[in-house]
């Protein structure tokens, strides 16, 4: 049996990058666990620990990718040159060996007019890997379910204005069960160049998806419509940036638009197993924590 390649996952001390790592360490695959900070890196069998190393920083991120043939890129926090940064770390990722990219995208990232400011952030990363030259993978990860219990504040509500648009939310386990599949098994090119949106099964409205995640935790989660000006006033109000308040109104209108409102058996045909609703989640941030 020929020797298993080496996959390098960024991002892992987050909750995306952490269940890709350990799905990938339970199949036996070997890994470089690359972050910022190597001290907030939990430890697997079959891993090591790499950095530290900031996308930016070529020279660590080329050390930190040295081995690699496959390098997981989760996207880097919004900071005006995120385009800049992945770009450095593909660029160093090409320097150490690396041969394939499988990056982290975001549904919705349709181009530079896409309503989500943070979607344009990722179609610009995918443009990039697209004229690479690189084999690549890009997954549009679906709106998480577990995002809904971040947005809320101290009294459990989750004000804005999401309207009666619907999201096929989507679990953190699912979506990293799709990539650590993928991730897992080099020598197949089926996925080389495409472009998987990862959903959940069926579509919500943010106060249908609210009302799971209250039953789920059972905790009084509640959805509170807003117009644009209540949403923006009572942020302001609270001491969010503008810059912060610009993403998430733009989040809001998003979904309200509707363009979010389908699903995909990717989870099924890439896994075998039907997609979780998000009442499965099984994690649920604390409140305020995605402000």
């Amino acid at each position: 049996m020929p020797e298993k390649s080496t996959v390098a996952v960024t991002g892992v001390t987050g909750a995306l990058g952490s269940r890709i790592a350990a799905q990938l360490s339970d199949r036996g695959v070997p890994q470089l666990l690359v972050g910022r900070d190597p001290a907030r890196i939990t430890e697997l069998p079959g891993a090591q620990v790499r950095g530290p190393a900031a996308y930016d920083d070529s020279e660590a991120m080329r050390e930190a990718l040295r081995d690699a043939s496959t390098l997981v890129l989760i996207s880097s926090h919004p900071t005006g040159r995120r385009l800049e940064e992945h770009a450095s770390a593909v660029r160093a990722g090409i320097e150490a060996g690396v041969r394939r990219v499988l990056y982290v995208s975001l549904v919705g990232s349709t181009g530079p007019d896409a309503p989500y400011r943070n979607a344009r952030d990722h179609w610009m990363t995918e443009r990039y890997l697209a004229g690479s030259g690189l084999r690549h993978t890009i997954f549009r990860a679906g709106l998480y379910g577990s995002t809904i219990a971040a947005l809320a504040d101290s009294e459990l509500a989750v004000r804005g204005p999401g309207g009666d648009g619907k999201v096929a939310w989507v679990t953190h386990d699912d979506i990293a069960a799709v990539i650590a599949t993928v991730a897992a098994d080099e020598d197949n090119t089926e996925h080389d160049g495409e472009i998987l949106q990862i959903t959940g099964p069926e579509s919500l409205t943010i106060d249908a998806a609210t009302k799971q995640v209250a039953a789920a935790t059972g905790r009084n989660y509640h959805y509170v419509p807003q117009t644009l000006d209540e949403a923006f006033a009572w942020r302001w109000k609270h001491g969010i940036s503008g810059e912060q308040i610009d993403s998430w109104l733009s989040w809001y209108q998003t979904v309200a638009s509707g363009r979010l409102d389908f699903t995909t058996d990717v989870v099924k045909r890439i896994t075998g197993r039907p997609a979780k609703p998000i009442s499965e989640a099984g994690w649920w941030p604390s409140p305020k924590t995605a402000w």
